[in-house]
């Protein structure tokens, strides 16, 4: 179950000693993008979590990984079905390429289903090299043409509920259309 496998990832999360889950976005359902133009998967459900963390990116990366494992993720190939895929979108204002990370995420500009819940949670945040613009920026020159829909259910777990972002109007109307 998508949902139970995204709570599950920010209850593990917020458990953490060593991280604190600061923000949720709304949930988003989208297309899955596939190896193959014709290949078809389930629909994704998606969401940015913002943390304060004491851990490093590789470390975070690990700890994603880990979670990932728990919900019952094999890493066999690229863009394949999977119960949990958690992408670690930033880290401060770093820029870091490594042999096992990329931050920031290097398809963070080419994907709706990522740049609409980041904004919605940070829609001035600036986006380090090699981007260099802010989120709402990268959101409205974004090529992805697979547009994400409001999902009708939240995540829990920030300690702060009133905190959550809520999805803009225009969106939440969108999703009222059949």
């Amino acid at each position: 179950d998508r949902l139970r496998h995204l709570q599950g990832a920010v209850d593990a999360l917020r458990l953490h000693p060593h991280v604190e889950v600061l923000n949720l976005s709304p949930l988003y359902e989208s297309p899955a993008h596939t190896r193959t133009p014709g290949e078809t998967q389930p629909l994704f459900l998606n969401a940015v979590i913002e943390v304060r963390t004491a851990l490093g990116p590789e470390a975070l990366l690990a700890l994603l990984h880990r979670v990932e494992a728990k919900a019952g993720r094999a890493r066999r190939r690229r863009w394949a079905p999977r119960t949990l895929d958690l992408d670690l979108l930033m880290y401060d204002n770093l820029s870091v390429t490594s042999e096992s990370l990329t931050i920031p995420h290097p398809r963070l500009a080419d994907r709706l289903f990522v740049l609409r819940p980041l904004a919605d949670l940070a829609p001035n945040l600036h986006v380090p090299p090699p981007f260099e613009a802010t989120v709402a920026s990268l959101l409205a020159h974004c090529p992805d043409q697979k547009q994400p829909r409001v999902f009708d259910a939240m995540l829990r777990g920030t300690g702060a509920e009133g905190q959550r972002a809520k999805p803009p109007a225009q969106d939440r109307s969108e999703d009222a259309q059949p």
